[in-house]
C-alpha cells in the first residue's frame, strides 16, 4: 500500500498563520489599555498611536524623518559593505594583510562599538558625518568577517580546477572566489543590514539632526507618548521591508545554490 500523501497547507495559509502571534497581542495589548489595567500615557492602545501614526503620515513629517533615516543607514551599509568585503577577501587571500586585520577583526568584533560615539563627535562633529562613522564602524566587522570565513572555506578542488584551465588570478577572484563565498558574504550582508538601522536611530537620538530618533526624543521631552510609539511602529515597519527585500535579493543572487532549491 502506499503510504498516504501529506496535505501541506498553501503557501498563503501559512503566510498568515505567522502573523496570528503578533495580531493576538495587538488584541490583548489594546484590551488591557482599555480595561484601565495600564495608563495610556507610559502605554498607548495600539488603536491611539495607530490614529496619530496616521495624522503624521498625512503631514508628511514621520515620512520626512523615516526617509532620512533610510538615506543615512543604506549610505552607511553600502559604505561598510564595500569595504568590509574589500577587506574580508584581501585577509583571506594574502597573508601580510591577514596578520594585521586578524587581530583588529577579533578585537573590535565584540567590542559596545556606541561607546565610540563621543569620539566620532568629537571627531567629525555633530553632523552626518558623525552618523556615518558609527554605521560604517559598527557595520563593517560582520561583513568582514563573513567575508573572510566564506572566502577561506572555498573547496580547494575548486580553485585548483580553475587554475588547471588557464584562469587568471583576477578571473579566478571574480568568476570563482567571490561566487563560492557569496552565500556567506550574504550572510553577513544579512546581519550588518538592520545593524545598520538600530545604529542610525541611535545616533540620531543622541545627536539629533532629523530622522525618526530625532523625532521619537523630541516627542519624549514633550511627552506625546503617541507619536513616540508612532516612531517605534514606522522602525518596525522599516525593518521588515527591509528584510525582505534583502531576503528577495538573497535568493535572486543564490538561485543557483542549494539553500534556495531548498527553499523553492
Amino acid at each position: 500500500m502506499k503510504a498516504p500523501r501529506k496535505r501541506h497547507l498553501p503557501r498563503a495559509w501559512h503566510a498568515a498563520a505567522s502573523y496570528v502571534v503578533p495580531v493576538t497581542l495587538l488584541v490583548v495589548w489594546e484590551a488591557v489599555v482599555r480595561l484601565g489595567w495600564i495608563n495610556p500615557f507610559l502605554l498607548p492602545a495600539p488603536s491611539a498611536f495607530g490614529a496619530r501614526w496616521i495624522d503624521e503620515v498625512a503631514s508628511g513629517f514621520i515620512l520626512r524623518d523615516a526617509l532620512l533615516t533610510m538615506m543615512r543607514a543604506l549610505s552607511g551599509f553600502l559604505i561598510a559593505a564595500a569595504a568590509g568585503i574589500v577587506i574580508g577577501t584581501l585577509a583571506a587571500r594574502n597573508a601580510p594583510a591577514r596578520w594585521f586585520v586578524d587581530p583588529v577583526v577579533s578585537v573590535g568584533f565584540p567590542m559596545p562599538k556606541i561607546s565610540f560615539m563621543p569620539i566620532f563627535m568629537l571627531w567629525f562633529g555633530l553632523g552626518d558625518q558623525a552618523k556615518l562613522a558609527m554605521i560604517v564602524f559598527t557595520c563593517i566587522f560582520p561583513v568582514i568577517s563573513a567575508t573572510y570565513l566564506g572566502t577561506r572555506s572555498i573547496d580547494r578542488y575548486l580553485v585548483w580546477s580553475a587554475q588547471n584551465l588557464g584562469t587568471s588570478r583576477r578571473a579566478l577572484l571574480w568568476k570563482v572566489v567571490i561566487p563560492a563565498a557569496l552565500p556567506q558574504i550574504l550572510s553577513g550582508l544579512q546581519i550588518a543590514f538592520p545593524m545598520a538601522l538600530i545604529v542610525t536611530v541611535v545616533t540620531e537620538m543622541i545627536t539629533s539632526g532629523g530622522g525618526l530618533g530625532s523625532y521619537m526624543i523630541v516627542s519624549a521631552r514633550a511627552a506625546i507618548s503617541e507619536k513616540v510609539f508612532a516612531g517605534i511602529a514606522t522602525i518596525a515597519v522599516l525593518g521588515f521591508l527591509l528584510l525582505l527585500a534583502f531576503d528577495l535579493l538573497r535568493r535572486r543572487l543564490l538561485r543557483w545554490h542549494a539553500e534556495t532549491m531548498v527553499a523553492i
